[in-house]
């Protein structure tokens, strides 16, 4: 896979009398997996304070010009208050690796090392839907920037993102948005880190992650798609309403350790690469979808993700915008009281696997119903019905067999009971080296939890 770790950090320049500087040298540490190498370069700082005596409206003029001021090397930290922006809000900001522009929320205590950073509640507005919250890389290209601790509500789209290439938005709330929450579909992207947000209720197509456009039209690859929750993505003001979407064409990237449920459509869907590098798409937990809880087309990787409580399918893969190829569904864990898993399109294909999942369903476990001919199907364990293969699986006892789960996924503790039937069932040559939570695999264990 040609992904690239990187999380972008974007920082904002304030111009404005209120405004404190201190300058530091920068320097590069190393990244953890789901952040850039440049997240912790040392910048000079600039405080954004909130002027009390103005309106939102005002301060978030203010607020407006800061960021589109900035300059490499930067970081711009705002204080709390709600910052109203009634006009188009574009930010095209060119840095580099070594010297990043960050924009974060002001911290409201100092942490230690690895404790997670709290921050004062910084709203950026608008008061109405005509135009997007904010829109980057629209005239020119935007290079690392990172977004962070800011809460996002109101407009269009929430975060629109166009020449965008090492740009990171990072525990950001964004809700209540008249569109998709973050949108990557106009120009191609790449080494996009999307991490630690919180993103919720959305309208018109209401996408919670709209990545890539339709038959590659529109490309985002190696990227980072991790730790994000996701939810509550429906209702009346959602036409379709996917959590996160990868569009066709787009490639390398890692959706990784996402918290999504009740969602309108898939909690996540990817289409294929068109031959690229695969997406790996890997401990997820996803619940409640209106929809299949997470359907891949092909050319991915998906392993350790836990899916329950779709009105569709658990999982489900099909021909979409491309044919369904060179995907392997290891280690996963499927509770349904619809249908388990479903398999359209796997009939002679080059390159299916799908190997140590538990799949338990009220109804079908397993349905191959356009054929399972040179897909390899082993070691797995399901409870409910089988349609299209004969091969690679074993019946399991009930629900008993995981610690505490519900078919409504109330409940959704699925790590193997003593006696669960998924204990030593797993077939080793499709034994991977780590579980859900990254505990090293030491038995053979049927689906995403190794204990």
């Amino acid at each position: 896979m040609r992904l690239v770790w990187l999380t972008s950090v974007v920082a904002l320049l304030l111009l404005a009398v209120n405004t404190t500087d201190a300058k530091r040298k920068p320097k590069l540490e190393p990244a953890t997996p789901y952040t850039p190498a440049w997240a912790d370069a040392r910048l000079r700082t600039i405080t954004h304070r909130y002027n009390a005596k103005q309106t939102p409206e005002q301060n978030g003029a203010a607020l407006k010009a800061a960021m589109q001021g900035l300059k490499p090397g930067t970081e711009l930290v705002i204080e709390a208050g709600e910052y109203s922006i009634d006009s188009w809000f574009k930010l095209d900001l060119e840095a580099t690796e070594k010297a990043p522009i960050r924009i974060t929320a002001a911290e409201t205590k100092k942490t230690k090392s690895g404790e997670e950073p709290v921050f004062a509640q910084v709203i950026i507005t608008r008061p109405d839907a005509k135009q997007n919250l904010l829109n980057v890389g629209v005239d020119s290209p935007t290079r690392y920037v990172s977004l962070r601790g800011l809460e996002f509500t109101g407009g269009g789209h929430g975060i629109r993102l166009y020449d965008c290439e090492n740009v990171w938005i990072d525990r950001c709330h964004i809700h209540h948005t008249g569109e998709v929450a973050i949108s990557a579909n106009t120009k191609d992207t790449a080494f996009l880190y999307i991490t630690r947000n919180d993103i919720h209720d959305t309208a018109g197509t209401g996408e919670g992650m709209n990545l890539g456009a339709n038959n590659g039209k529109v490309r985002m690859h190696d990227s980072v798609i991790a730790l994000n929750h996701v939810h509550d993505i429906g209702g009346d003001k959602v036409s379709q309403g996917d959590g996160i979407e990868i569009k066709q064409g787009s490639y390398g990237n890692l959706i990784a350790e996402n918290t999504v449920h009740d969602t309108a459509y898939p909690c996540i869907i990817a289409y294929g690469t068109g031959g690229e590098a695969p997406n790996i798409i890997e401990r997820n937990v996803c619940w409640n979808s209106g929809d299949n809880v997470m359907q891949v087309q092909g050319e991915a990787i998906v392993r350790n993700n836990l899916l329950m409580n779709g009105k569709g399918a658990g999982f489900s893969s099909h021909d979409h915008q491309g044919k369904s190829i060179n995907l392997t569904f290891v280690h996963n864990t499927i509770i349904s009281s619809n249908r388990g898993a479903k398999f359209s399109s796997w009939n002679a294909r080059d390159g299916m696997v799908f190997a140590n999942n538990a799949v338990y369903s009220e109804g079908t476990a397993l349905d191959f119903s356009g054929g399972s001919e040179g897909a390899v199907v082993a070691g797995n364990v399901i409870l409910g019905g089988v349609s299209g293969v004969g091969r690679g699986y074993t019946q399991g006892r009930n629900l008993s067999d995981f610690t505490e789960v519900s078919w409504d996924a109330v409940k959704r503790n699925a790590a193997p009971s003593a006696k669960s039937a998924l204990n030593n069932a797993a077939d080793k040559e499709h034994l991977i080296e780590t579980d859900i939570n990254a505990e090293a695999r030491k038995r053979n264990v049927v689906g995403c939890f190794e204990k």
